[in-house]
């Protein structure tokens, strides 16, 4: 089963970003974390998702307007199956695994936020994940109107007073809203958020080799993501990996430069790499 991830990983960094199925991707990050001997049940619970809010709209009486959609997908996720943010262990490793998710209905705003995706594109709904700092907001787009919802509030939309409130709890006082804030972000933007959550969680606990680990799984998926690179480079240097600290730095240089580094940080790195080079001699 971690082979057939590691695939699915590795096709995935080949695909155009449109053609990523996010919860299935998911999927195969959390059993690189959690081993289970087989991922049916948990397909088969991401179909069930989709059966049921496909169920619900069938039986309205009258065509979805976005409110109606927006009823339909909290009561779906949170009613009749049970799923609410963990306010209790916020911090705890499984709530951004995906099957320890489904496993407990407990989960990070991004997790639940995967969830709510793959049930709304399955009825062909159009919805974002969306560049909210420090706590991931989804969009929902209907006849030119437009909802941002909280996946850990069971999908409630967001007001401007309720961002106004949550940019500052994460981002300080003085924070303002944005359109950056407001700003769509790709398939492959929503998993590295989704990961970014175990290494910071790792680095926290002063434990680098997992997450070294936890960069180099994103790197299956998003090897054009210069930053991810650099993050290895810097954590294969920090522990004594200089061989293949000079081979992400390396990597960093080559996709820098397409995507657009800065001079200095090219620069920094160069010399990183220089004296990397010196340390193996």
């Amino acid at each position: 089963m971690r082979q057939q991830a590691l695939d699915l990983l590795r096709l995935i960094g080949t695909v155009e970003d449109d053609a990523i199925d996010v919860a299935e991707a998911a999927l195969a990050l959390a059993v690189l974390d959690n081993p289970v001997p087989d991922l049916a049940p948990y397909r088969a619970h991401l179909a069930q998702l989709a059966a049921d809010l496909a169920a619900r709209v069938a039986a309205a009486a009258a065509p979805l307007d976005l409110a109606d959609r927006i009823a339909l997908l909290g009561a779906v996720l949170t009613e009749q199956h049970g799923y609410q943010g963990d306010t209790e262990t916020y911090a705890d490793l499984q709530n951004a695994n995906l099957i320890r998710v489904i496993d407990r209905r407990r989960g990070l705003p991004v997790t639940l936020g995967i969830l709510m995706i793959h049930m709304a594109r399955a009825q062909g709904w159009l919805v974002q994940g969306l560049g909210f700092p420090g706590h991931f907001l989804i969009r929902l787009v209907h006849d030119g109107h437009r909802a941002i919802l909280d996946p850990f509030a069971g999908g409630t939309v967001c007001e401007p007073q309720t961002l106004r409130e949550l940019l500052k709890q994460t981002a300080g006082l003085e924070a303002e809203l944005s359109p950056d804030h407001y700003a769509p972000v790709s398939n492959r933007d929503i998993l590295v958020r989704l990961q970014n959550n175990l290494k910071l969680r790792h680095l926290g606990a002063d434990l680098p080799e997992q997450a070294l680990a936890v960069v180099e799984n994103m790197l299956l998926f998003a090897p054009d993501l210069p930053p991810l690179w650099r993050e290895a480079g810097l954590l294969h240097a920090h522990l004594g990996h200089l061989g293949q600290a000079i081979r992400a730095f390396e990597n960093f240089m080559e996709t820098g430069r397409r995507r657009g580094a800065s001079d200095q940080l090219l620069q920094h790195t160069a010399h990183l790499i220089q004296q990397l080079r010196t340390r193996l001699n």
